[in-house]
């Protein structure tokens, strides 16, 4: 059995460099949409700090995930990064917690 995936991507931005980081979002968000396996693809700015966000994610399965990490607009967006980027980003890997 598939199990899906659920990541927080934290994400901090330079001074000033906010709306290279949605602009880099909005690029991507059409083409990943339509990638198999994706549930969810969501920026998200954090309240009270301009320059943070969260990108919050959702994949059918790690297969499905390894996938889009291999797409060459990933990887080109992944070169491009760190020229608005404060660091590197942040994954988080959530956990469904059973009850």
């Amino acid at each position: 059995m598939k199990k899906e995936l659920s990541l927080l991507i934290m994400i901090e931005v330079k001074q000033g460099q906010r709306q290279k980081q949605i602009d880099a979002y909005n690029q991507l968000l059409p083409l990943v949409s339509k990638e198999e396996g994706c549930l969810q693809y969501e920026l998200k700015a954090v309240t009270g700090n301009e320059n943070q966000f969260v990108l919050v994610e959702k994949w059918a399965s790690q297969e499905a995930l390894t996938l889009h990490d291999n797409m060459p607009y990933m990887i080109e967006a992944d070169k491009v990064s760190p020229t608005f980027r404060a660091r590197p980003a942040t994954v988080i890997e959530l956990q469904d917690i059973k009850i």
